[in-house]
């Protein structure tokens, strides 16, 4: 597997956001909201991942953003988005892998703290974050587009 750097742009990525907003169609009747600009996971301030098997098939997404104080974000945040891994190929340590490499990126960058929101109906995603040492937020310390949803989980990790 080749886990590389691109643009969140890169018709490959956009392939899997495609696959991923429609999975978040099926799991909540619509896809994130979340407005995204490709610049916003550019280096330093940022970083997007995309992984290949070995036939050269995109299979696995995530990036990180730079956040400060706004939205309920705070200073010094690096926010997760686009975790992503084709059906196909889940069950197979791509998610953890991405994720290890996006929180060394944003520590390297000087980022302090790694947050990231997903839903209930994500048990899987919610169980990864867990196991690698995310924390939930309380209803007050929520942020971003659906920190007011029922359906939000808001975690964040010290870096």
């Amino acid at each position: 597997m080749d886990l590389l750097p691109v643009r969140f742009d890169h018709p490959d990525a956009m392939k899997l956001n495609d696959l991923v907003q429609a999975e978040y169609t099926e799991r909540y009747g619509d896809g994130d909201v979340t407005p995204l600009d490709p610049a916003m996971f550019d280096p330093p301030r940022g970083l997007y991942l995309l992984a290949y098997d070995r036939i050269g098939r995109p299979v696995a997404t995530g990036g990180w953003r730079a956040r400060d104080a706004d939205d309920g974000y705070a200073d010094g945040d690096a926010e997760i988005k686009r975790m992503f891994v084709v059906r196909e190929a889940r069950g197979r340590g791509l998610a953890r892998l991405i994720l290890a490499r996006l929180e060394e990126s944003a520590r390297l960058a000087g980022r302090t703290r790694v947050v990231l929101e997903t839903g209930t109906m994500q048990p899987e995603a919610i169980a990864l974050y867990e196991s690698s040492g995310y924390v939930p937020v309380g209803a007050a310390g929520k942020f971003g587009a659906y920190r007011d949803s029922p359906e939000s989980r808001c975690f964040f990790k010290a870096l």
